[in-house]
């Protein structure tokens, strides 16, 4: 993190999204738990010659999940501009996907418009 002085209304943002990263990471655990443990004792038992498919299939899901919430990454980067200096923009993440939809890119429009 920069020596730089985060605002306050960054903290507030930045505080949002956090929460709302880990509610959607306790909601897809609370999920995929039930879900992994159906589909693997109906694999055991009825999985014929595809055994393994729908178990592994709940496990990518996860992780795809897991890689798209992303939720300490954009913590390394984080700067004055809390955690969107330390995510790109329109990348495959939430905050990536919250970030381009919020401000348009990676630089805020106030820093733009001064340009």
């Amino acid at each position: 993190m920069s020596q730089g002085r985060v605002s306050r209304w960054v903290i507030l943002r930045d505080l949002f999204l956090f929460q709302l990263k880990l509610f959607l990471d306790g909601l897809i655990d609370v999920t995929l738990a039930p879900l992994s443990i159906g589909a693997a004792i109906v694999e055991i038992f009825f999985g014929g010659e595809r055994r393994g498919r729908l178990f592994y299939a709940i496990l990518r899901f996860g992780e795809r999940a897991d890689l798209w919430l992303n939720l300490y990454g954009a913590s390394r980067g984080a700067d004055t501009d809390g955690l969107f200096g330390g995510s790109k923009a329109g990348s495959d993440t939430l905050l990536g996907e919250i970030e381009e939809l919020v401000r348009g890119g990676d630089e805020p429009r106030r820093l733009r418009k001064r340009q």
